[in-house]
């Protein structure tokens, strides 16, 4: 319990990563969800990896062009180049999987191991890597100043008033594109704005807690509480509550057993679908 209460004291030397875990994980999970909605689950496996690519070229480019960067450029540059990527990412993932070219998990696969080894040899060689982008790209939360955490904060309270502004349009397109095209929806600009929302949402997962948090948070809250869920408002609300949870919980138990957060947090969350699994299968939910 002493470690519990050192987590939770306002002096705690790692509150900001904490705090900024959270965050991570009460928002993703309800990006998550449309991407499990449209079948999209293996481009939420390669996104943030992606991401983390674009971050490894932007702190690249100052070798390759033969500038200097502050640190407040380069956090703007990072930040510009993982949105960036992860936005024309899953424009093109998604289109190709619309038009069906190709074996999507072969495609898929190719991508997360290339983005995944380009981003590793990118850093590898850079200085910039000994900030601790590498130790980040790799599962490590490290220290994260309050200009990191605001900005963050900042970034998803954006993303989370837009889902709940469009809830219901966003929704629609992603359960029945058929029926929202028979009422005259603007599917293509609901894309749009949905896809910008989730390359925003990874991109700033990505810079604060890593491809691999990142990838976690996305994807297996939401297909845990898939397993009981009765209703979308459950299904959102069960999964943003097991993705901030988990985070908190293991962050502790990172922190308790000096472990890195990054595979804690994922490893935590793997229990937890596996046990939910098992509940599921003794006591089936009757969803309506």
């Amino acid at each position: 319990m002493d470690t519990l209460h050192q987590i939770l004291s306002f002096n705690f030397l790692l509150r900001n990563s904490v705090y900024t875990s959270m965050l991570i994980g009460f928002a993703c999970p309800l990006v998550g969800v449309f991407l499990v909605l449209r079948r999209l689950v293996f481009v939420g496996v390669a996104l943030p990896q992606i991401s983390s690519t674009g971050i490894a070229v932007s702190l690249s480019l100052p070798l390759w062009l033969g500038f200097q960067v502050t640190p407040q450029r380069e956090h703007a540059l990072v930040f510009i180049g993982s949105t960036l990527f992860s936005v024309v990412a899953i424009l093109v993932l998604a289109f190709l999987e619309r038009r069906g070219r190709g074996l999507p998990e072969g495609r898929l696969g190719t991508v997360y191991v290339v983005a995944a080894a380009v981003s590793i040899l990118l850093l590898s060689k850079n200085r910039y890597a000994e900030l601790g982008w590498l130790d980040l790209l790799k599962g490590e939360v490290i220290t994260i100043s309050n200009f990191d955490l605001v900005l963050t904060a900042a970034a998803l309270a954006l993303v989370l008033a837009m889902l709940s502004l469009f809830r219901k349009e966003l929704l629609l397109v992603s359960y029945d594109r058929v029926f929202a095209i028979t009422l005259g929806k603007h599917v293509v600009l609901w894309d749009m704005l949905l896809y910008l929302l989730i390359g925003l949402t990874v991109s700033m997962a990505v810079l604060s807690v890593g491809p691999l948090i990142a990838f976690g948070f996305l994807l297996i809250p939401v297909l845990t509480a898939q397993t009981f869920a009765r209703n979308m408002r459950q299904l959102t609300i069960f999964a943003s509550l097991f993705g901030g949870v988990a985070a908190f919980v293991g962050f502790w138990l990172a922190y308790q057993w000096d472990f890195p957060v990054g595979p804690t947090d994922v490893a935590l969350l793997g229990f937890i679908y596996g046990a939910v699994f098992l509940m599921r299968k003794i006591w089936p939910v009757q969803k309506v």
